[in-house]
């Protein structure tokens, strides 16, 4: 017990790092809604750019962009772009996340019946009074349980930056069993995993509850 014990506290150490490329890489949500109302104007330079954007990052591996932006950027464009290893997966990770909320809040948006933004127009309401009270409010209430997965997925893909020699849970968890040759490090830091996503299900049902709620849907 004393073993399991020790190797928890060891591998919450490593949970720190985790917790915080998950926090920081938050971000890619309000960046994600902001480039999909983007997109949603039609405007054809930057729609383009958006469409290239999310085709080059969803299409490749978010451990092989954690690669090239901590060691490719320094070898194309020198030692202006060397940075910690740390600060480099958390941008990657930001960039990457906000690429698959732009096209989660996207579909949330086309779902929206054309219905919704004609009486936005019959009511003389601005792009930005029809985008603050119609559609970013449905497009949330459509997308909760796609973000409540995106979030599940990034606390699993935080693992990736163990890969780069950055002191996360599952590193720690690689250094224990190598160190110590048991599997106990295993079970512990699942469990820590399953604790972190648990905490994700169960914050977004109250939110959809309590959303529901509003929405007068029992």
């Amino acid at each position: 017990m004393d073993y399991i014990i020790e190797v928890l506290l060891y591998l919450l150490e490593g949970s720190k790092t985790t917790l915080l490329v998950f926090f920081l890489t938050l971000i890619s949500i309000p960046l994600g809604l902001l480039l999909s109302i983007l997109r949603k104007q039609n405007i054809p330079f930057f729609s383009s750019i958006i469409d290239l954007y999310t085709w080059v990052i969803r299409g490749t591996p978010l451990l092989l962009q954690i690669f090239f932006v901590v060691y490719g950027l320094p070898i194309l464009f020198g030692r202006f772009f060397l940075i910690d290893e740390l600060y480099g997966a958390i941008i990657t990770f930001i960039i990457n996340y906000t690429a698959y909320f732009i096209e989660i809040f996207r579909g949330g948006m086309n779902a929206i019946p054309k219905s919704q933004y004609d009486a936005s127009k019959a009511l003389s309401l601005s792009k930005y009074q029809m985008y603050r009270h119609i559609v970013i409010p449905q497009t949330l209430h459509k997308t909760l349980p796609s973000i409540a997965n995106e979030l599940i997925t990034l606390i699993k893909d935080t693992a990736l930056v163990s890969a780069v020699a950055i002191s996360d849970i599952l590193r720690n968890t690689k250094e224990t069993v190598s160190q110590d040759f048991r599997v106990e490090a295993y079970f512990v830091a699942a469990v820590i995993y399953l604790c972190f996503t648990y905490v994700i299900v169960y914050l977004f049902k109250r939110i959809e509850k309590r959303r529901l709620v509003a929405y007068g849907v029992s």
